[in-house]
């Protein structure tokens, strides 16, 4: 069995100019193959296997994130299934210099686990044993109720 808090996975990228759009913001794309791979590492840490997307929902971007700034992607499991594993994301532009966030993005992708043949591998429990996996539970499950069920 695997913690959820042992799952959390935080990464960061400064936005430089090949990754933004005509506005000079980070580019949709980049940001979501950003949280992509967060999400990715986050199921692996979980799942003790290689482990690649089968669903994303929604990504609604709330703010740009600017060239210059740091996109931070946090992510972690909230759930698994026989095979399958449920990662919550979050995008937020950050400035290194103040330490500023603003929330930029969020969603909820299905990674599945497989061996090396490509087969589908069964992924241990999840289990919450501590304050701060039940804080991270509790947040995923209330900002998903509003969204289409994973």
């Amino acid at each position: 069995m695997t913690d959820l808090v042992d799952t959390f996975i935080e990464n960061r990228w400064i936005v430089q100019p090949n990754h933004a759009n005509i506005v000079e913001t980070a580019h949709g794309g980049n940001v979501v193959k950003w949280m992509d791979e967060a999400g990715a590492m986050a199921a692996m840490r979980f799942a003790g296997e290689t482990c690649v997307t089968v669903r994303m929902n929604s990504v609604d971007f709330k703010r740009p994130i600017r060239t210059g700034d740091t996109a931070l992607i946090q992510a972690y499991v909230y759930d698994a299934g026989r095979t399958s594993v449920k990662v919550r994301l979050r995008a937020y532009r950050e400035n290194l210099r103040t330490g500023e966030r603003e929330l930029t993005s969020e969603s909820y992708f299905v990674y599945v686990a497989i061996d090396e043949d490509r087969n589908t591998v069964e992924v241990p429990d999840l289990t919450v044993a501590t304050e701060r996996g039940e804080e991270l539970l509790q947040a995923a499950m209330a900002a998903n109720e509003s969204e289409v069920d994973l």
